[in-house]
């Protein structure tokens, strides 16, 4: 009799851990999707994409000096850490060999780390930290929409 009790409150259990793996499993599908529907809404043109694509050197060179900016507060430095990390990693939120979006939720994620870093950073941080040109700096602002960049 001790047995059958313990062998239900068992099953119970197993099936309460399996019904939260399926809900966690459901849950991030759900935000992946919404995550990839928000990138084919804000799709960049091939142009925007070959522009952030030259920008490429200059932007990992800035990331990772704003990264290493102690005088930056702590959670921009963070964020930037996560976003380089993300940036190494081998998979994305789309694969890159999609054509055009494989490579757009990487710049549309660099460029709302951007942005986060200017509001609470400064536009001087990210010009001060800036290793390309005057023209690269118009550049990525226009990339970014952030309109006080400009060099």
């Amino acid at each position: 009799m001790v047995n059958l009790s313990l062998t239900a409150a068992g099953e119970q259990h197993m099936a309460w851990w399996w019904q939260t793996l399926i809900g966690a499993g459901v849950a991030l599908l759900v935000v992946w999707l919404a995550l990839l529907i928000a990138l084919l809404v804000a799709r960049p043109g091939r142009a925007q994409l070959k522009e952030a694509l030259r920008l490429l050197p200059d932007l990992l060179r800035l990331l990772r000096r704003l990264a290493a900016d102690q005088r930056l507060p702590r959670g921009v430095r963070i964020r930037i850490g996560v976003l380089l990390a993300y940036l190494a990693f081998p998979f994305d939120l789309i694969p890159d060999f999609i054509p055009v979006l494989g490579y757009a939720d990487d710049a549309i994620i660099v460029t709302a780390v951007l942005r986060s870093t200017v509001r609470r950073a400064g536009v001087d941080a990210v010009r001060r930290h800036w290793p390309g040109t005057d023209e690269g700096f118009a550049a990525l602002s226009r990339l970014t929409g952030l309109g006080g960049l400009g060099g």
